[in-house]
């Protein structure tokens, strides 16, 4: 089970608090500050810009910048974004479990800022979704808002597949533009925000003197070593070097970065301080805060084989060049961590890594790329032995328990409300239309392979 780590000296205003273990209800909530912040909405959003606050979702998209682009549309929907699609993360359920108030705090700054007349929950965690109905009734917000449950997939949270799901269609990625803050829920412009994001924006609006600090923390769920995965709240500018020994791996041979779409980095990647630019200048990525360091003994080419496979089965299947792309680079991937390879293999990873990304309606095709290139930058030498004779470590590593070894379970909450089951709405607003070859990337071919990986 994944534990939860106090940081050794904890700044006020965390999004991690001081009792991460135990459900926050109302009455505690409010005990610390929280609903009675006097901020005003203009104010709130100059102390954003001021802030430097960047999404926490993966993207790291500026929080300032994201409310103004839905300012001034007709009727403004707003969405707390809490389906946590990366294997290796924790942070969006332990926090909608633990700390619903918290969230729906922030959503409700974000539709003052904006304009906002209606907002929404979305889940795929029904225990997560019965903390926030909770919290709902608890303490009514000041505008409707509404919990939409869904699968749990990696392209569910996918800002597009989020809007579509709420209009009543599956969670499924659509062609762009037009993107969500232009015409997203029942047509109107459409904030969709991760809900760690929106917790920072409700403790900004409280302590806007704390603003920067607030801006320069965030959670990291940590996996990968001897010890169970943990979730903690970290300053920008920590090495990761210092994370991988706190977490009880000093000795970290690389780590895989932001969940899966920042990529395979080596050991002497670890000396980068955790912070967004820094990182997207090395070639990866802090993603959603979800950093699997490798131990030592453990073989990088499972991991990657692990990952590309996971990519792949959790392909939304609506883009032929993802259905196959995906494919390919897990089988060849995975060709290379049985041992299998043709000599060829290296070089038709190194060309999808080269010629996919950018080809899907949604980042996953972009993840699986983004796995085989970093693979070949940061570990070649491993890339040779593989080709040359099978790999002992991966033998040992069984691929059918692959996407359980990058799994990492969310955090035990006491006294969180128990999940009912809760019949699925039905369909109040048209769909968003689907992908289409004429709009979306579906009808592109693969980049021209020569011989079989």
């Amino acid at each position: 089970m994944t534990t939860i780590r106090l940081p050794t000296a904890q700044p006020p205003g965390t999004v991690l608090g001081t009792a991460p273990a135990v459900f926050e209800g109302a009455e505690a909530y409010r005990a610390t500050g929280g609903y009675a912040a006097t901020t005003d909405p203009e104010e709130l959003l100059a102390h954003l810009a001021a802030s430097g606050l960047r999404g926490r979702g993966g993207a790291g998209f500026p929080a300032a910048v994201k409310l103004r682009s839905v300012r001034g549309g007709g009727s403004p929907v707003v969405v707390a974004n809490g389906e946590e699609g990366e294997p290796g993360s924790a942070k969006d359920r332990w926090l909608l479990r633990a700390r619903p108030h918290l969230v729906l705090d922030g959503l409700a700054r974000a539709a003052a800022v904006t304009g906002a007349v209606r907002g929404f929950v979305y889940v795929s965690d029904p225990a997560a979704g019965a903390s926030v109905r909770r919290a709902l009734a608890e303490h009514p917000p000041p505008l409707p808002v509404e919990v939409v449950e869904t699968d749990h997939t990696y392209v569910a949270g996918e800002e597009t597949a989020v809007v579509r799901r709420i209009d009543g269609g599956p969670a499924l990625p659509t062609a762009k533009p037009p993107r969500p803050f232009e015409q997203g829920v029942g047509g109107a412009p459409t904030l969709v925000s991760n809900v760690e994001t929106l917790a920072r924006i409700a403790l900004t609006a409280a302590r806007p003197d704390l603003r920067r600090a607030i801006a320069r923390h965030t959670l990291v769920t940590l996996s990968g070593g001897p010890d169970a995965p943990v979730l903690t709240e970290v300053p920008y500018g920590v090495p990761l070097r210092a994370l991988a020994a706190r977490y009880g791996n000093a000795d970290a041979t690389g780590a895989l970065m932001g969940g899966l779409f920042g990529g395979l980095v080596a050991a002497d990647a670890l000396d980068l301080p955790l912070e967004p630019g820094a990182l997207g200048a090395a070639g990866t990525a802090l993603g959603c805060g979800a950093i699997r360091f490798l131990a030592p003994g453990s073989c990088p080419v499972t991991t990657a084989a692990d990952a590309a496979a996971h990519l792949a089965a959790e392909s939304a299947r609506q883009c032929g060049v993802c259905v196959s792309g995906t494919a390919a680079v897990g089988g060849a991937l995975s060709g290379l961590a049985a041992g299998t390879a043709g000599p060829d293999t290296a070089d038709h990873l190194l060309r999808w890594s080269q010629g996919l990304p950018g080809r899907g309606a949604c980042g996953l095709l972009d993840a699986a790329a983004g796995i085989a290139g970093s693979l070949l930058r940061s570990f070649p030498g491993h890339v040779r032995s593989h080709l040359a004779a099978p790999c002992p470590v991966c033998a040992d590593a069984a691929p059918a328990a692959g996407r359980r070894r990058l799994t990492v379970p969310v955090p035990e909450v006491a006294g969180a409300p128990r999940p009912a089951r809760v019949p699925a709405p039905p369909p109040a607003r048209s769909p968003a239309p689907a992908p289409s070859p004429s709009s979306s990337p579906t009808a592109l071919p693969l980049p021209a392979l020569k011989g079989t990986p």
